[in-house]
């Protein structure tokens, strides 16, 4: 079985698994929001992350899956992730085989992140909107589902002990939503 059969059936819906989000935290109401998690069509498939420009007003300089806030004009989520990715790196929605949605992320910043995983052209030229994103790069797809690389960590965060995910690729740090969505995903892959 391939690594894109692996991720359909990980992705059934009727596979229950535990999720583990920033729900608890003390907020009223999530926005809806998407991501796309770009992986690379290769036989040793990536996946393209950005990093945010450090100038921006929430999550400066963070890493993240290209996405933002589902629009009024868009039809679903799927469609805020396409809009979003086509957005900040040029990938043009029809070069996004969808191949389904995981597990719906609350943050503790107030949003509900449903996460479209699509795969992408191999070596498709992708363009940063500088607005957007300081920079993009390429994680293999199995060093992110290999829980040994995710360390689970603790840290006060609005008064509040949190419990969040943190990941190391080179001088690269992926953690909060971005490696909770991913430590979710490796659940559902087990």
């Amino acid at each position: 079985m391939n690594w894109r059969q692996q991720l359909q059936i990980a992705l059934d819906p009727a596979r229950s698994i535990e999720i583990e989000d920033e729900r608890h935290f003390a907020v009223d109401t999530h926005r809806a929001a998407a991501v796309l998690i770009p992986i690379t069509d290769r036989a040793e498939p990536g996946v393209i992350l950005t990093q945010r420009p450090t100038w921006l007003r929430s999550h400066a300089g963070q890493v993240a899956f290209p996405g933002g806030k589902v629009d009024e004009g868009d039809e679903n989520a799927i469609a805020a992730a396409l809009r979003e990715a086509h957005e900040e790196l040029c990938i043009p929605p029809a070069m996004v085989e969808v191949i389904g949605v995981a597990d719906t992320y609350f943050s503790g910043s107030g949003y509900r992140i449903a996460p479209v995983i699509g795969v992408i052209p191999a070596d498709l030229a992708l363009q940063p909107n500088p607005e957007e994103v300081e920079d993009y790069f390429e994680v293999p797809l199995a060093f992110l589902l290999d829980p040994a690389n995710s360390v689970r960590k603790e840290a006060s965060w609005n008064g509040q002990q949190r419990s969040y995910y943190d990941m190391q690729w080179g001088e690269r740090r992926i953690w909060g939503v971005t490696a909770g969505i991913i430590a979710n995903l490796v659940r559902r892959m087990a």
